[in-house]
């Protein structure tokens, strides 16, 4: 089919790409500003005279907050954190998502385990009850502290679950009669067609273990195990002259609290950032099919 061009039309497709350029730019620019206070002097960002370029550049605030050897260490703990912690997700959302988009004639009590996990999702036991448990199975300042307390993102197997009940039953059919067991059913059928779904739930798990940093507060009582965000969010907030040195004073009096907050994000940002434009091709697809119910 042949699509005519006329005045109209091509008037349209020249508005949309204005308004679709403009969000793209409310997008890009907050990214762009937070980077531009970040790399600004104290006076300039305290008055705020920064706008979209940085005034009076320097990197202060990233050379307090890298300056210090503990920061590589907290790098490399949320690193671990990620990858532990996004490689347990993506296997027990697989090993519950696989039986429990079967129906209840094939997996009796299959009601029971979802009302199970939804009750979970929706309710607690507390901070203090948590805290308890975790300390009893002697995970305090230990890297499993941090993967361990949500291994399983319930929402996400949620997705998985319906992504996996609205592939076609014909292929599971076909593969049963060719003597296929449920292993090899998984692996060779459902995760190759549900590569969309998985990368989806997959960037939840990194994005939650590399921007989570409340865990890490409260499990870690040595700053040596602390993740990357737990000890940037340690170092701006948590400041007490009275155990700083007087270069510590020094430095410190250089910087504003909207310098370093703007610093603290961007990094917290970047990771993510690198990641995401590998993922988000499969994002919408995934989040679209992994919502409809059956």
């Amino acid at each position: 089919m042949v699509k005519e061009t006329t005045l109209s039309s091509r008037a349209f497709d020249l508005l949309l790409i204005v308004v679709l350029v403009g969000i793209a730019l409310l997008c890009v620019l907050p990214l762009w500003y937070t980077l531009a206070v970040s790399l600004s002097d104290n006076a300039a960002a305290s008055s705020g005279r920064v706008s979209f370029w940085p005034v009076g550049l320097n990197f202060k605030s990233y050379q307090e907050i890298m300056g210090d050897g503990k920061f590589f260490n907290s790098f490399w703990i949320s690193i671990q954190r990620v990858v532990l912690g996004s490689s347990l997700n993506f296997v027990i959302i697989l090993l519950l998502g696989y039986p429990l988009s079967k129906s209840s004639k094939d997996l009796p009590y299959r009601n029971v385990f979802m009302w199970i996990l939804v009750f979970t999702m929706l309710f607690n036991g507390g901070l203090i009850p948590w805290y308890q448990t975790v300390k009893s199975l002697g995970l305090i300042n230990n890297i499993w502290a941090l993967v361990l307390g949500n291994s399983v993102p319930v929402f996400s197997v949620i997705l998985v679950i319906n992504y996996f009940r609205n592939l076609p039953k014909e292929l599971e059919e076909a593969a049963l009669v060719d003597g296929a067991g449920p292993w090899y059913m998984l692996v060779k059928l459902f995760v190759p067609l549900s590569v969309p779904v998985l990368a989806t739930v997959t960037l939840f798990s990194i994005v939650y273990h590399w921007n989570e940093f409340f865990n890490g507060l409260v499990l870690m009582s040595n700053a040596d195990h602390y993740p990357l965000q737990t000890y940037i969010q340690q170092l701006v907030v948590i400041v007490d002259a009275n155990t700083m040195t007087a270069e510590q004073i020094q430095k410190m009096s250089e910087l504003s609290n909207q310098t370093l907050n703007a610093a603290k994000i961007f990094i917290a940002m970047l990771p993510v950032l690198v990641i995401y434009p590998f993922l988000q091709r499969f994002f919408i697809h995934g989040i679209t099919l992994g919502s409809v119910k059956e």
